[in-house]
């Protein structure tokens, strides 16, 4: 695989610590959800990122199937629990609107995404992910 980019973030004191970017850019104190401390939580992040990226994904996968939309907006809901073999899991929720197109397209188009954006493909197979579309 050829590598276009690669960051890297430090954390300390895990999900009651801090967290940071190496470069700089961007750093957080965390917090245990329920806490009442002020931070952010590892979830949170992760849904902040994969409805980014595949937002950003969307396009590339309407060029590739020669669709036309006029804009989209990608919410992910992120869950952890417990699994049976007492480890912990992701659970996530991906909605994606997409402007422009019928249902089928919508559909479509979404199902391609997931194929292409890379969270996507980073979860495929260890994560249950559910796809929800609509259109505006």
């Amino acid at each position: 695989m050829k590598i276009f980019y690669k960051t890297r973030a430090t954390a300390t004191g895990g999900r009651s610590g801090h967290t940071a970017l190496d470069d700089g850019s961007l750093a957080l104190d965390m917090a245990m959800p329920g806490s009442g401390k002020t931070g952010a939580n590892p979830e949170q992040l992760f849904a902040m990122g994969y409805a980014a990226c595949f937002d950003n994904a969307l396009p590339v996968a309407a060029k590739q199937l020669g669709l036309h939309p006029e804009g989209s907006k990608t919410s992910v809901e992120v869950g952890i629990g417990q699994t049976e073999a007492g480890g912990y899991a992701l659970d996530i929720d991906l909605y994606v609107e997409v402007k422009g197109l019928s249902e089928a397209d919508a559909r479509a188009l979404v199902e391609a995404t997931h194929q292409v954006c890379p969270y996507s493909n980073a979860t495929r197979g260890n994560v249950d992910v559910r796809l929800h579309t609509s259109v505006a």
